[in-house]
């Protein structure tokens, strides 16, 4: 992992805060890894030559490497933990849930 897939993944958090309030903590976060994830679709198509002259799913199937994988799994794998560990996702409330339960336990 380098420093371009942590940077990917602070700028996809940062875009899924923003658009949080619009759109919600999910379709946040899958709007900015579209991004990315069109970002290296097209920088695969520019490598194989000029995105007109390649076949239509040229950049999808093609000049993929690991590096290339991190950049689009990096923020998606960010997006979702900060999609799950917020308040009101249903990690959230099992945890409360458990906290709850803990106390009103050790109270009675």
């Amino acid at each position: 992992m380098n420093t371009s897939h942590f940077e990917h993944a602070i700028i996809a958090l940062s875009f899924q805060c923003l658009l949080w309030p619009l759109v919600g903590r999910w379709v946040g976060g899958s709007l900015i890894v579209a991004v990315f994830l069109g970002r290296e679709i097209a920088q695969h198509e520019y490598a194989g030559g000029d995105p007109n002259h390649v076949g239509y799913f040229y950049g999808l199937f093609h000049h993929w490497s690991l590096d290339s994988s991190f950049d689009v799994l990096s923020p998606a794998a960010a997006c979702a933990v900060l999609a799950l560990i917020v308040p009101g996702s249903p990690v959230w409330q099992t945890l409360k849930d458990r906290r709850t339960n803990a106390v009103s336990r050790s109270q009675s």
